[in-house]
């Protein structure tokens, strides 16, 4: 199982960018993520493209974003030119499994990876045909719009049958946490078959090494 750790730019301190990311980087993490918010699609607006090419400058970690966003594919352009190496879109922002997986195949195209992910309360069969096609796939454990959020716990079965899913069918892709990750509930999402685990608060906290490391 791969395990990658990808800290949120959401919870960074931007006053000390370039120190924070510097020690997740010597800590151990990957990734990072880059969440997109457009007050639309989630009740909150964060970072767009200029502001990620900033992170983008200062730091050589893969650049995984998150577009939580109603028309992500008219942004898909302007992401990866200014630095993303992978790009998550959600499926309920399609119409149906024939348009999104024309978006996973337009990333590619571009040669970035391609992930897919879901609202907490959204029937996991929505996924289901795009699996063979894609890179990654975003596994919420919290309402998508908000950082600093519980965990939920349910949310593990899902991880597990997303894994057994990849396993059975010999597909590749990597299955990634987002929200309320932390040493506790990391583990139970590594043990349920998460290879990467996306931490904002828990990771740019008091202790940055210890808590990159506790989740590797």
């Amino acid at each position: 199982m791969t395990r990658i750790v990808a800290p949120s730019v959401l919870a960074l301190d931007f006053s000390d960018m370039k120190t924070q990311l510097k020690r997740v980087e010597v800590a151990g993490a990957k990734w990072l993520h880059y969440d997109v918010m457009d007050g639309v699609f989630v009740p909150n607006i964060s970072f767009g493209p200029d502001i990620m090419k900033q992170v983008d400058h200062v730091s050589d970690l893969f650049m995984d974003v998150h577009l939580m966003i109603v028309d992500p594919q008219k942004y898909f352009d302007a992401f990866i030119d200014k630095g993303a190496d992978a790009i998550t879109f959600h499926v309920e922002c399609f119409a149906d499994a024939t348009e999104g997986i024309a978006a996973v195949k337009e990333l590619k195209k571009r040669g970035v990876k391609a992930g897919i992910t879901l609202r907490p309360g959204t029937d996991l069969d929505t996924i289901v045909p795009y699996l063979k096609h894609v890179d990654l796939v975003l596994v919420m454990s919290v309402e998508p719009g908000f950082g600093g959020q519980s965990f939920m716990h349910e949310i593990v079965d899902r991880i597990k049958a997303i894994a057994e899913y990849r396993s059975v069918n010999g597909y590749e892709y990597l299955i990634s946490v987002d929200g309320g990750i932390n040493d506790q509930t990391g583990l139970k999402c590594r043990q349920a078959g998460a290879d990467v685990l996306v931490a904002g608060s828990y990771v740019f906290g008091d202790d940055i090494e210890k808590a990159v490391a506790s989740l590797l």
